[in-house]
């Protein structure tokens, strides 16, 4: 069963190890959920990370009024044949697509089992961009009121150089940057992440 978390309450890394694994809503297949986020109202949640192990082909479940975007981890590749007939390979090392949760979409293997990176959002609540880049020095992000960064490291190791502090970053560990006033934070390491945007309301500025 998701477990939802209460509107932030500051930033902080998750480590791989405190990852929630729940069954999907459908019951095919396993998530080990990261994070999800409460709605203002507090029914349900506004955006919701997690990280699918899929062991067999099984139709995904349907989440009405929801968008979302899934990157391949690991595995030989997933291919994702949607109700409508289009057909999406994502391929090694980080194939991705964003698509809509209302839509019929059956994964199928190419050779064995998969695990993928689950964003997923309500479009009427907020906006979200994901971006794949390389840690090679310093990076830079700004935590805002409306605005909170997830970065999910997928490869390497790293660290924040400034206030607040936090944790240092393993492989597969994810760190929250939510502050109530503008933060800026230095993350310093090598290796690779997965950097997602999460905008409250309907426009996503440009990066």
């Amino acid at each position: 069963m998701t477990t939802i978390d209460q509107p932030s309450s500051g930033s902080r890394v998750i480590p791989a190890s405190a990852y929630r694994r729940e069954r999907w809503r459908n019951g095919l297949g396993w998530t080990r959920e990261i994070h999800a986020q409460a709605s203002a109202d507090g029914e349900g949640w506004d955006w919701r990370l997690s990280i699918a192990e899929i062991e067999q082909d099984a139709a995904f479940s349907a989440f009405p009024g929801v968008d979302r975007e899934l990157v391949l981890l690991a595995g030989n590749g997933l291919r994702l044949r949607f109700d409508e007939g289009e057909l999406h390979a994502l391929s090694p090392p980080h194939g991705r697509l964003r698509f809509a949760g209302e839509r019929g979409v059956v994964g199928e293997l190419v050779d064995g089992p998969t695990r993928d990176f689950n964003l997923m959002w309500r479009r009427a609540a907020c906006a979200a961009d994901l971006h794949h880049r390389p840690l090679v020095g310093p990076m830079v992000f700004f935590a805002e009121p409306e605005t909170t960064w997830a970065l999910h490291l997928l490869a390497g190791e790293a660290r924040f150089e400034s206030a607040p502090a936090l944790p240092p970053l393993r492989a597969g560990d994810t760190a929250l940057l939510a502050e109530s006033s503008r933060t800026r934070f230095l993350l310093e390491g090598g290796g690779e992440l997965l950097a997602i945007r999460i905008v409250r309301g309907e426009a996503l500025p440009s990066a």
